[in-house]
């Protein structure tokens, strides 16, 4: 095939690159032949040159049936990014080409992509569901907006509602009837329910953290200081109480709430858990449904032991009052863990933490504490990133992603180590390597600095996901993009990725599970 003609390619001809005999023809004849042979060649060349050749190619059936977006690339990661436009207060949504982390398309006759219809400021956080093709987009600009993306159009397709007030924690289930979010400057949990089309504004003073698992049958606030953690409870048509009985502990008729709207025949209150808790900063809900773990910052927010508390999801449930007696049931166990604890993943038989260890100095160190499910005991602890510890991720060669912010203030930087915000866990090797591989003041810098020019440290990192299959991950690092790979920890260049303005959150479009955001 490679040895034929073009002109043998066009018209259907075999192997010969060899002109037409012209013994057998007057010559004038012939000419004209080769004048319309000309003629051909030159239109289907010009052709072929004008639409270029086809670089992404999808499948006869796409994964789960999804459509060739108008964007028409196939592995797309998509950027929020803040600080844009006239006085840098505009944000957007740009998208660029995860296999070949390119912006542009391969022909480059389109230099750049993004979602149309985005125009809110500062989108600080992407929730994003690639099972479900859409994603939910957080802008702190104004009350608060939450903008719902279409991944198979690629654009923005209306509101899921704005909020009272800027959220400092946002929790939202598969089957998107609720979003909760917390909002700690007016201390309000704040449900927006799409089955009543109402919102309900629970007053809680200081919440900060709300969590929901994907069934949205739980739904968990924690408030800064404090050792109390509280679920949302919403009432049954026979449950006739207004806010003040609602306010009532259940020996009196009431069922302990700190809070319930409206005032008049309520329909959400806020109750505290009993337990024995430890400044709860979050809450990790189990693969199979059953398990809710309760992270207990401890020291790290100025409490006393960090801890995990496993509770059975059941008496938490959205629709029941927990109580003593059913809080006393559902309790499984409680784990110490000295290494310091405010976020989690799990594999399904090992409970991955992260959160940091109050050294003798006063400074803090981070660490991953890995925690058997069959014995809820600690099995190990690895030195990792200081900071405060928001992001985990499972990605390609067996690798698991850790990601912190304000990681320069550790006890890394006073140790004259890598303080860096990102550490790469092999989970075959058990090592744990703080990315990009640098030392404070030696002869190997980062690669790709940022706009700093920070040779030693990136920054924050807020934002990451796992380009399934393709051995990287895509992060908001120090406000830039940043690429690495899986299987060597090394960074990409990202020259052909970088955005004008700050990156703040990456979500991968194409995913063929959640988890991958």
């Amino acid at each position: 095939m490679k040895n034929r003609s073009l002109s043998g390619l066009l018209f259907g001809k075999s192997q010969s690159n060899e002109l037409p005999s012209t013994t057998s023809a007057p010559r004038k004849k012939s000419l004209g032949k080769y004048a319309l042979c000309g003629l051909l060649i030159a239109v289907a060349t010009l052709g072929l040159t004008a639409c270029g050749p086809y670089y992404y190619k999808f499948p006869v059936f796409p994964f789960a049936n999804r459509p060739i977006p108008p964007s028409k690339l196939a592995e797309r990661v998509m950027i929020s990014v803040g600080n844009v436009g006239a006085g840098g207060t505009g944000g957007a949504l740009a998208i660029v080409d995860a296999l070949r982390d390119i912006r542009s398309n391969v022909e480059n006759t389109v230099t750049s992509f993004s979602i149309s219809g985005f125009s809110s400021g500062s989108p600080l956080q992407i929730i994003s569901f690639p099972e479900e093709t859409r994603g939910y987009v957080y802008s702190s600009a104004g009350n608060g907006a939450l903008n719902i993306v279409n991944y198979s159009t690629e654009a923005v397709t209306g509101s899921a509602g704005t909020f009272p007030a800027p959220s400092s924690s946002l929790a939202i289930p598969t089957d998107f009837v609720r979003y909760f979010s917390a909002e700690e400057n007016t201390g309000q949990l704040v449900i927006l329910d799409n089955s009543t089309a109402k919102a309900y504004a629970l007053n809680l003073p200081n919440v900060y953290q709300v969590y929901a698992n994907v069934g949205d049958t739980v739904a968990l606030a924690m408030v800064r200081n404090s050792d109390t953690l509280y679920q949302t409870v919403k009432l049954n048509a026979n449950q006739y109480l207004t806010a003040a009985a609602a306010d009532l502990p259940a020996s009196q008729g009431g069922i302990g709430a700190v809070d319930c709207q409206p005032l008049n025949l309520p329909v959400y209150c806020v109750v505290p858990v009993p337990g024995n808790y430890d400044r709860p900063i979050g809450a990790y809900f189990s693969l199979d449904g059953t398990t809710a773990y309760i992270l207990n910052c401890g020291p790290e927010c100025g409490g006393r032991v960090a801890s995990v508390t496993l509770m059975a999801q059941g008496a938490l449930n959205i629709n029941n009052v927990a109580t003593s007696t059913s809080i006393a049931t559902a309790f499984i166990a409680n784990v110490p863990v000295p290494g310091g604890v405010t976020t989690a993943i799990s594999d399904g038989s090992t409970l991955y933490v992260a959160g940091q260890q109050l050294m003798p100095d006063g400074l803090f160190a981070g660490n991953l504490s890995t925690i058997s499910l069959a014995t809820n005991a600690i099995t190990a602890k690895y030195s990792i990133s200081d900071g405060n510890h928001t992001k985990l991720l499972f990605a390609d060669d067996n690798t698991l992603w850790i990601g912190s912010q304000f990681c320069a203030t550790g006890e890394r930087a006073k140790l004259s180590q890598n303080y860096n915000c990102l550490t790469r866990f092999d989970l075959s090797a058990k090592t744990a390597a703080v990315l990009p591989a640098v030392t404070p003041g030696g002869t190997a810098t980062v690669p790709f600095p940022n706009t700093n020019l920070n040779p030693y440290y990136y920054g924050d990192l807020t934002g990451i996901c796992w380009v399934q299959t393709f051995h990287k991950v895509y992060t908001a690092y120090g406000g830039q993009v940043h690429v690495f790979n899986t299987a060597t920890g090394a960074e990409i260049d990202n020259s052909l990725v970088t955005v004008q303005g700050t990156a703040l959150d990456v979500a991968y479009l194409d995913a063929q599970t959640n988890g991958a955001n």
